[in-house]
């Protein structure tokens, strides 16, 4: 029997957090919510099809969820990588042409992007995309995050306050 996208990608979170000791990076490592299809209501979609929607999706939907975005991230540079995504699928699954098109635009814009079938194949990718050594490329970050207010333009003579 096979295991369902949903085994694959708890399997593959389990195996990043023993691994986070080898790439703490890894903690960064978050899955895309871009589920909730179940059918429940039918409408008419902008192209005049009849579609069926849950309410869980049509909220997802209005809330920015995007239909293709792969399943999980990793928003750590490496190489000449922005970030990694990634679509996870079945041993037999295969991307839907929206997937299909979010993983080449994604690579288009500096992203490493790719469709695994099964969870150690998404582990295979993500080995290689930090360094089977432990040779991680990253940005070297501040211990905290720091605000940067933006500047505030400047008053012209009349509008000054007098001193």
């Amino acid at each position: 029997m096979s295991a369902s996208e949903h085994q694959e990608q708890v399997a593959l979170f389990k195996w990043a957090e023993y691994a986070v000791g080898r790439w703490p990076v890894l903690e960064l490592l978050y899955a895309i919510p871009n589920g909730g299809m179940r059918p429940s209501k039918a409408r008419t979609d902008k192209r005049g099809r009849m579609v069926r929607y849950s309410v869980e999706a049509q909220k997802l939907r209005a809330e920015g969820v995007k239909s293709g975005v792969p399943d999980i991230c990793l928003p750590v540079p490496s190489g000449p990588y922005h970030g990694l995504y990634i679509e996870l699928k079945t041993r037999r699954g295969r991307p839907s042409e929206a997937q299909r098109q979010w993983v080449a635009a994604l690579v288009r814009h500096g992203y490493r992007a790719e469709v695994c079938r099964g969870w150690e194949a998404a582990r295979t990718v993500i080995e290689d995309y930090l360094g089977v050594a432990g040779e991680v490329a990253t940005v070297a970050a501040p211990d905290r995050a720091i605000y940067h207010p933006t500047p505030r333009p400047e008053r012209n003579q009349a509008e000054r306050m007098p001193t």
